[in-house]
């Protein structure tokens, strides 16, 4: 009986999922950006300990993904590893990074630089890099994300699916022969 609860429970948990990201969600979307940081407070009902372990779960994930990476191209080139991953993001701890991204985005302008840039930002400012150059960055990476969207919603789907049933067509014609 406990086992049919249980699977009850996941399809419906999926079906809420797939409902919010597929019949909601109606904007091409990346990267969490600062609007998703900002509405975890709000998901969390506004409990300081939840929207904390929330927000230290993502950040945990999105750095536990850049050593995997890392670790992945040092396997087949250690100088580009070193040289794409030079960045430092671990200047600063858990608590301290969600406090000053926290921060970065109660500024309304920087809502869509995606939180990746906004740990890099947040470390630059903890190293007292020179603002210039901080704010060069923020403003390349505000250029880059709105090329991208711009991209992004101008990008004809029926061609890109087109495209990629083509290439699966030659890799099944491939293995065929």
């Amino acid at each position: 009986m406990l086992e049919i609860y249980n699977f009850r429970n996941s399809l419906i948990f999926i079906f809420f999922v797939f409902f919010n990201t597929n019949v909601l969600g109606n904007e091409n979307k990346l990267f969490w950006d600062g609007g998703d940081w900002n509405r975890v407070a709000e998901s969390a009902e506004h409990d300081h300990n939840l929207t904390f372990k929330i927000k230290k779960a993502y950040l945990n994930g999105v750095l536990d993904g850049r050593l995997f990476s890392y670790l992945n191209v040092w396997r087949i080139d250690r100088d580009l590893a070193d040289e794409t991953f030079s960045e430092t993001v671990d200047y600063l701890n858990i608590r301290e990074l969600i406090k000053n991204i926290d921060y970065f985005y109660k500024d309304p302008v920087n809502k869509y630089i995606p939180i990746p840039s906004a740990i890099l930002i947040a470390n630059m400012y903890a190293k007292r890099l020179p603002a210039e150059k901080i704010e060069s960055y923020i403003r390349s990476t505000r250029r880059w994300i709105n090329d991208l969207a711009i991209n992004l919603d101008t990008l004809d789907y029926t061609k890109l699916l087109e495209q990629k049933w083509l290439k699966n067509q030659d890799k099944e014609f491939s293995q065929s022969e």
